[in-house]
This record gives structure tokens, C-alpha cells and sequence, in this order.
């Protein structure tokens, strides 16, 4: 099968030279490109991926992917040594800023012991008037990288994304985050089998199942990228609207000690499964209406 789609992908790197584009929508199997950066000269593909299910774990807490991420941009190879570089999203909605529940809450429901009193009454208020549920969500703070031999090959990084985590609660404010632009959390997605340090195992990803449903594009369904390999930093900024952000290192403290942060490479994983649709930047522009 991988000889089948390392060539469908050399015929979508071909067809995908890229003069020029104008400001219509693909349309038919190719509707979903919409927001590739086809304007971008010699552009060769376009990349749209839903993750609809799968998890991201760091240390002691593990959130289900329940609801679904969209990435999508283009990508442009060097027609010398074959390299290849990720394009963002037209409109810059590159990875979409989706909330995804925490199980269990904020802290599971109880303050920290070494809260001081006038902390755990601001946090059981908090608790008492319901606003318990905690949400994460991964952001995009750096430069995607990927690379489709990864992919089709099955070894190393096929997709590689800087992130930070976004931890949201009314308790926690608007700046609670695990990693940042400058200490991001770098996830090398693989379709091919880890090599983590202890304690977790190696795992295994998936190219999926391929389908061509038309000329210049490969759509492949039950694709699953996976690693288990990376590091995470500490929360910072949590709780810093409260009484002026003077107990903010404690609440990151408490953040730091539930999540289980900064988590060293071994002790965290990354599942995202879902569907890979990989279509010439040519035939998206020759469908718009």
C-alpha cells in the first residue's frame, strides 16, 4: 500500500504547480479547501484534516478529544532538495481554537490544602455557584512543520506542531497556560511507532485508508497520528484576575500539582485520529466558481 500512495502524493505534488488563483470558493470534492492559500505562488498541495476523536494526556491528566479540530493551510516544496513547508490557512484560522472538557473539573472539585483561607473562600464561592467545569484547548503559537515521506513512509515526524494549552475556567481567567510562543509544547506526530523513554511504551499510528475519489486528491479516512514523546512546561498565569493577580503563583501552583507539571518527555501522549484529505493546489483553483 505505501508505494501506492507515495506515488498518488508525487502526482499531487506535480498537478499542484500553482501560477495563479483567484478570490472564488473550490467547489464539488474539493469544497473543503476553501480556506488553502492558493494565492501563494507555486503552492503545491492542499491540506484540510479533521481530528474527531483520540486524546492529549500530560502527566496525571488525560483530556478525549469529544469535539472536532480542523487543521488546514498548504504546502510548498522546494523543487531542489525536495523539502517541505507548511503554509497557514488563508484567513489564519490555521488550527481551529477548540474547547474540549477537562474530566473532573476544576481540581477535582476541592482547594488545595495549602490554599490560604481567603483563597478558599474565593475558590469555594467559585464551587458553590456551579462554575466547577474546566475546558483545554491546543493553540497554535509557532510554525507547523510536515513532511508527506514521513507520512507515507510510516518514520519520523509526518506532522510537527508547536503548541500551547489553554486552560479556561471562571476561576482561572483568561491567561492559564501550559506551554507558551517562546516554551511551546512540541508535538511530532508520527503515523509510524514511537520511541519514548520510560514510562510509557511505544505506540503506533496509521496512515488510514486511502481513497481517490477524483484526480489530484487522496483522501485518507481512519488516519491516526500519535506521540508519545514530548515534554510539557508549567501553568502560568492562572488565576490572575483575582485580587489583582497576587495569588497567581499559588493557583499555578495548584494547576501545576493537579495536571502533574512540567511533565518531562515519557510521562505525556497525543492521539489524534480522524481524516487527512491531501488534493493538488492546482485542481482546488480549476474547481472554484
Amino acid at each position: 500500500m505505501a508505494p501506492l500512495l507515495a506515488v498518488a502524493v508525487v502526482s499531487l505534488v506535480v498537478l499542484g504547480f500553482a501560477s495563479q488563483a483567484s478570490a472564488k470558493k473550490p467547489t464539488g470534492l474539493f469544497v473543503n479547501f476553501g480556506d488553502c492559500p492558493v494565492t501563494i505562488a507555486k503552492l503545491n498541495t492542499c491540506i484540510y484534516a479533521q481530528t474527531s476523536s483520540g486524546y492529549f494526556k500530560i502527566k496525571k491528566t488525560e483530556v478525549p478529544i469529544a469535539k472536532t479540530i480542523t487543521l488546514q493551510g498548504g504546502v510548498l516544496e522546494n523543487e531542489e532538495t525536495g523539502a517541505q513547508t507548511f503554509e497557514n490557512a488563508a484567513d489564519g484560522n490555521t488550527l481551529s481554537k477548540t474547547p474540549q472538557t477537562v474530566p473532573g473539573g476544576l481540581f477535582k472539585i476541592l482547594a488545595p490544602e495549602f490554599f490560604p483561607e481567603i483563597l478558599k473562600v474565593i475558590f469555594n464561592e467559585f464551587i458553590n455557584k456551579g462554575f466547577t467545569g474546566v475546558t483545554a484547548t491546543t493553540e497554535l503559537v509557532g510554525k507547523i512543520g510536515i513532511s508527506t515521506n514521513a507520512l507515507i513512509g510510516k518514520t519520523g515526524a509526518a506532522l510537527t506542531l508547536p503548541l500551547r494549552v489553554h486552560l479556561e475556567n471562571s476561576f482561572l481567567g483568561n491567561n492559564c497556560y501550559i506551554g507558551s510562543s517562546s516554551h511551546p509544547v512540541v508535538v511530532e506526530l508520527t503515523t509510524g511507532t514511537t520511541s519514548p523513554p520510560l514510562p510509557n511504551e511505544p505506540i503506533t499510528g496509521s496512515i488510514g485508508e486511502p481513497e481517490f475519489p477524483t484526480e489530484g486528491l487522496l483522501i485518507l479516512k481512519k488516519n491516526s497520528l500519535v506521540n508519545n514523546t514530548f515534554s510539557a512546561p508549567s501553568a502560568e498565569g492562572c488565576g490572575s484576575q483575582i485580587l489583582f493577580g497576587i495569588f497567581t503563583g499559588l493557583i499555578d501552583e495548584a494547576v501545576n500539582a493537579e495536571v502533574g507539571t512540567p511533565s518531562t518527555s515519557g510521562n505525556n501522549t497525543a492521539i489524534l485520529d480522524g481524516t487527512l484529505e491531501i488534493a493538488a493546489a492546482e485542481k482546488v483553483i480549476n474547481s472554484e466558481k
